[in-house]
C-alpha cells in the first residue's frame, strides 16, 4: 500500500479529535505532510503535536505543495477552498457540510468533474458498521411503513472536555468577519433573507442534522417530498415530515439540549412486523461503537429481539480507508459531491416548507 501525501486544512476540534489521530494510525495509507490554519500559533502547535513536517496559514500555500490530497475541515463555507483544490489537481475530502447553496454545490461539482480527481464528502455514518448492518436488515425486510429520527444534541463543549485540545488566540480579526459574510451570502442564495430563528435552523440542518438526512437518503432513497416543517425554540428545535414512495413517512427531529450531557441520536425504521433501530454516539467520541437492534414478530406470533454484533472500527477510520481506496484503486466513491448536492437541495426544501407553511 502506497501512502497518499495529504494536507489538512483547519486545525480545530474535528481535526484534532478525529482526522489527525486517525490519519496517523493509518500510516500505511496516508502521510500527513502539511497542516493549515488561519491561526499561525495553532497551525504550528498542531503540526508539532502530530509530528507533521510543514504548516501554513493560507490553504493556497498548502495546495502549492506536493500533497496529493487535502482534507478540508476548516470553518464553513468550504466552497472556495474545495474548488481551488480540485483546480490544483488534488483529491479532496470535504468534511460536512459540503456547502449551503445549490450554486456553491454546482461550482464544486463542476470543478470536481473537470479535475477527474476524487471528491468525497465526510459522511462518516454511512461507513459505520452499525449503519451498514441496519441497511442490510432493512433491505431484507418486508418494506418500510414509518421512520423516526431523534437527534437530541447537547453543547459540544461538554464532550470536548475529555480532550486536551490545542487552542490559540491569534486568529486574524478579518477571518471571522469573512466567514460570517460568506455564510450570509450562501444563506441568501439558498433560502433568501430569513429571520434569525430560520437562519439558525438552516445552519443546524446543514451542520448537524445533515448526518440524519444523508443516512435517510442512503437507507431509503430521496424522499418524494417534504410534507411539513416546524421550527421552534428560537430555531434550536426542528421537526420535519418527509414522504417516501409507497406511502411511508419519516418524522425527523433535532433538538438543542445544551446542558444535558447525554447525547442521543437514533434512526428507527419500522415495517409491519419488524423494526431496526440504530443508536449513534457523538462525533466527538473515540472508541464508542454505534449499536443496532432488530425487533420483530415471527410467523408463529413469537416476538424476538436481537442485538447485532458490529465490527470494532470507527466510522471515521473506515471513511478514510475508503478515501484511500478511491484514490489508489479507483473504487467508486460512496459519498461523492453529486450525492451531497441532493442533501443541500433537501435542506433548502425543508426550510422552504416552513417558510411557505
Amino acid at each position: 500500500m502506497t501512502p497518499v501525501r495529504v494536507g489538512v486544512v483547519g486545525c480545530g476540534a474535528i481535526a484534532q479529535v478525529q482526522h489527525l489521530p486517525n490519519l496517523a494510525a493509518l500510516r500505511d495509507a496516508f502521510e500527513v505532510t502539511m497542516v493549515c490554519d488561519r491561526s499561525p500559533a495553532l497551525a504550528k502547535a498542531v503540526a508539532d503535536a502530530f509530528h507533521v513536517p510543514g504548516y501554513a496559514t493560507d490553504y493556497r500555500e498548502l495546495l502549492a505543495s506536493d500533497v496529493e490530497a487535502v482534507i478540508l475541515c476548516h470553518t464553513d463555507p468550504k466552497t472556495e477552498a474545495a474548488v481551488a483544490a480540485f483546480e490544483a489537481g488534488k483529491h479532496v475530502f470535504i468534511e460536512k457540510p459540503m456547502c449551503f447553496s445549490l450554486k456553491e454545490a454546482d461550482a464544486i461539482l463542476v470543478a470536481a468533474q473537470r479535475s477527474g480527481r476524487v471528491g468525497q464528502v465526510g459522511y462518516m455514518k454511512v461507513h459505520d458498521p452499525a449503519f451498514e448492518a441496519a441497511k442490510t436488515e432493512v433491505d431484507l425486510g418486508e418494506g418500510v411503513r414509518f421512520v423516526q429520527v431523534n437527534h437530541l444534541h447537547p453543547d459540544n463543549s461538554l464532550h470536548l472536555k475529555q480532550f486536551q485540545l490545542l487552542r490559540s488566540n491569534d486568529l486574524p480579526a478579518s477571518a471571522a468577519e469573512e466567514a460570517r459574510k460568506a455564510r450570509r451570502a450562501a444563506l441568501l442564495e439558498a433560502v433568501g433573507d430569513a429571520p434569525g430563528h430560520v437562519e439558525r435552523a438552516f445552519f443546524t440542518l446543514a451542520g448537524s442534522m445533515i448526518h440524519d438526512l444523508y443516512g435517510l437518503r442512503v437507507m431509503l432513497g430521496q424522499p418524494s417530498g417534504v410534507v411539513s416543517t416546524e421550527v421552534w425554540n428560537e430555531g434550536r428545535a426542528i421537526s420535519t415530515v418527509l414522504a417516501y414512495a409507497g406511502g411511508a413517512r419519516c418524522i425527523a427531529t433535532w433538538v438543542d439540549l445544551p446542558d444535558l450531557w447525554d447525547f442521543k441520536e437514533t434512526l428507527e425504521v419500522y415495517g409491519d412486523s419488524r423494526r431496526v433501530i440504530v443508536s449513534y454516539p457523538t462525533g466527538f467520541a473515540r472508541g464508542i461503537l454505534s449499536t443496532v437492534a432488530v425487533h420483530g414478530t415471527e410467523t408463529d406470533g413469537t416476538a424476538f429481539r436481537k442485538d447485532l454484533a458490529v465490527a470494532w472500527e470507527s466510522a471515521f477510520v473506515r471513511e478514510l480507508r475508503h478515501f484511500h481506496d478511491c484514490i489508489q484503486r479507483g473504487t467508486a466513491c460512496r459519498t461523492p459531491v453529486a450525492s451531497a448536492r441532493e442533501d443541500v437541495a433537501l435542506i433548502i426544501d425543508i426550510i422552504k416548507a416552513y417558510q411557505n407553511r
